[in-house]
């Protein structure tokens, strides 16, 4: 069966964008090729995984999955987007001047069990995909996400970076008085 031109075309260019989305992420995690290989127990050899970068070897389906995993991204960030519904940051509220953003420290937020932990876990790994911001180590937070973070820590807003003070999750300044916390102290059940 004969290979047509723009089919082979398509093939190439996909190959080059998945390539840059490979070394994107890589950098991101700030590894070198050879740091993969290492940290692979060399999985990933370096030479291979550099010919996928440049687009000159297609990577398989199983083996991009076992890379996401190994990245410890989801397996689409490792695709390119469509460029047609490719979406960017119109319409995101930025942090404004006068507000400081706040940084976390995601390699502590693994560290950390519990629920509460869980489900901050999980809407940082949701804000990581929306943005592309995969370094693993730090993210900074939006004003608007903090609405949410507050919600998750079950405080007001403005409490929110007080309360992450308190889980040791808040880089940048120094760290601010701790929350007081009110004691629960069981209410009287009435014999109605």
């Amino acid at each position: 069966m004969p290979v047509d031109d723009d089919d082979q075309l398509f093939k190439e260019l996909y190959g080059r964008k998945v390539g840059e989305r490979l070394r994107l992420i890589r950098r991101q995690k700030r590894l070198s090729l050879q740091d993969v290989e290492a940290t692979s127990d060399q999985e990933f050899k370096a030479s291979v995984l550099g010919a996928y970068e440049r687009g000159e070897r297609a990577i398989s389906v199983p083996r991009l999955q076992r890379l996401a995993r190994f990245y410890r991204v989801p397996v689409d960030q490792l695709l390119p987007f469509d460029e047609d519904n490719e979406e960017g940051d119109e319409g995101v509220r930025r942090v404004g001047d006068s507000d400081a953003p706040t940084k976390l420290d995601l390699t502590r937020l693994e560290g950390l069990s519990g629920t509460e932990a869980e489900t901050l876990s999980r809407y940082v790994k949701m804000i990581q995909v929306q943005r592309q911001d995969f370094n693993g180590r730090v993210l900074t937070i939006r004003r608007d996400d903090m609405r949410a973070i507050a919600a998750i820590l079950g405080v007001g807003e403005e409490h929110a970076d007080r309360r992450l003070d308190d889980l040791g999750l808040r880089l940048g300044p120094s760290p601010l008085p701790p929350l007081p916390i009110p004691e629960l102290t069981p209410q009287p059940v009435s014999a109605d």
